[in-house]
C-alpha cells in the first residue's frame, strides 16, 4: 500500500476516533456534528459543530433570523438536520421518534420565550403541572418540591397568586421555576430576558447561574442579550450569515477584532451584517409566479 494512502487513512482513523470520543464523553450532553440546518432549499446554518458539557451555562448569540431558535429545533428533535449528526445525552437523534425521543426530552427542560404559562391556574399550579403530568409524587411530596423550586426563584410567599396578580417579572421566574422543577440535566432559555426591565434582567440572569450550578446541569440560552449572557456564560456561541462565526469565553470574544463580532457586541449599524432579509429560492419562485422582480 502506498505510503500517501496509509497516511490518509490513519488521518481519517484519528479524526474517526477523536469524533467518537467526544460524542462518548459522559460529560458532553449535546452535540452538533458538523451540521446544516434549514427549510427547503433555506439553509440557515451550515457546517456548525456544537459541544454543550454538564454544568456549563452556555450562550447562543446572534441577531434576529440568525438561527438561535432554529437550533434550539434541532436540539429538542423537532427539526431534522440536513446533514450532519446532532446528539443529545450521547444518543444521535437520526431516526428517533416515538418513545425514544419522548425519553430523551423527559431529561431537558425549557423555558418559552413568552412563558408559555396557564393563565387560568395559579403560581403553585403551574410550577406543579410537569410534576403531575409525568412523575407520581403523592401531593406532599409534590406541594414540598414545588414549594422548594418556588422559594430558589424567590416566590414561594407567591404561591396562591394568580397570574393576572403577578409582574412580568415574577412571571418569567414562575416559567424557570416551571422549567427546572424535574431538575433536568440540559434545560434551554429561549430568549431569557426579553421584556424584562433591567432590574428583573440582573434577577434572571443570576437565578440562571444559580440554578445551573445547584443542579450540575447543562444550561444553553438563546439570546440577543450581550451584557446579562457574558456576565454568567462560561461559553459563547456567535451565529450569523449562515454559519459559526465565532465561539470562545466571554472574554475571549470581548476581546476579538473580527468585523462581524464587534459589530454584534457594539450594536454598530454599519459592519457585515446586512440589514436586508436574504434573497432565497423560495423568495425567486414566489416572485416568479406574481410576475416581480426582485
Amino acid at each position: 500500500m502506498a505510503p500517501q494512502y496509509n497516511g490518509a487513512m490513519n488521518l481519517l482513523s484519528t479524526a474517526s476516533t477523536e469524533r467518537e470520543s467526544k460524542l462518548s464523553d459522559p460529560n458532553v450532553l449535546l452535540s452538533f456534528d458538523r451540521v446544516t440546518l434549514g427549510y427547503g432549499d433555506f439553509v440557515v446554518l451550515a457546517d456548525l459543530s456544537v459541544q454543550i458539557k454538564a454544568g456549563e451555562v452556555v450562550a447562543v448569540m446572534g441577531g434576529s433570523g440568525s438561527g438561535k431558535t432554529t437550533l434550539m429545533r434541532a436540539a429538542t428533535g423537532q427539526l431534522p438536520p440536513q446533514v450532519g449528526v446532532v446528539s443529545v445525552f450521547g444518543q444521535s437523534l437520526i431516526g428517533l421518534g416515538g418513545a425514544g425521543l419522548q425519553s430523551l426530552r423527559q431529561r431537558m427542560g425549557v423555558l418559552f420565550q413568552h412563558g408559555a404559562l396557564f393563565t387560568d391556574l395559579n403560581v403553585f399550579e403551574n410550577v406543579a403541572f410537569p410534576l403531575r403530568e409525568h412523575t407520581t409524587l403523592s401531593e406532599a411530596a409534590l406541594t414540598n418540591k414545588v414549594l422548594e423550586t418556588l422559594d430558589a426563584v424567590g416566590l414561594k410567599a407567591a404561591a396562591h397568586l394568580k397570574l393576572s396578580a403577578i409582574s412580568g417579572g415574577m412571571a418569567r421566574r414562575v416559567a424557570l421555576a416551571r422549567a427546572v422543577v424535574r431538575e433536568p440535566e440540559l434545560v434551554f432559555y429561549d430568549e431569557p430576558f426579553a421584556g424584562l426591565d433591567p432590574i428583573s434582567m440582573g434577577v434572571t440572569a443570576r437565578l440562571i447561574r444559580r440554578l445551573s450550578d445547584r443542579l450540575g446541569c447543562a444550561s444553553v440560552l438563546i439570546t440577543h442579550d450581550v451584557a446579562e449572557s457574558f456576565a454568567i456564560a462560561d461559553t459563547v456561541y456567535l451565529v450569523g450569515q449562515g454559519a459559526l462565526k465565532a465561539h470562545g469565553s466571554p472574554a475571549t470574544l470581548g476581546k476579538s477584532t473580527d468585523p462581524y463580532v464587534r459589530q454584534f457586541l457594539d450594536g454598530a449599524p454599519d459592519g457585515p451584517v446586512a440589514f436586508d432579509y436574504p434573497v432565497t429560492p423560495d423568495f425567486e419562485r414566489w416572485a416568479e409566479r406574481k410576475g416581480v422582480g426582485r
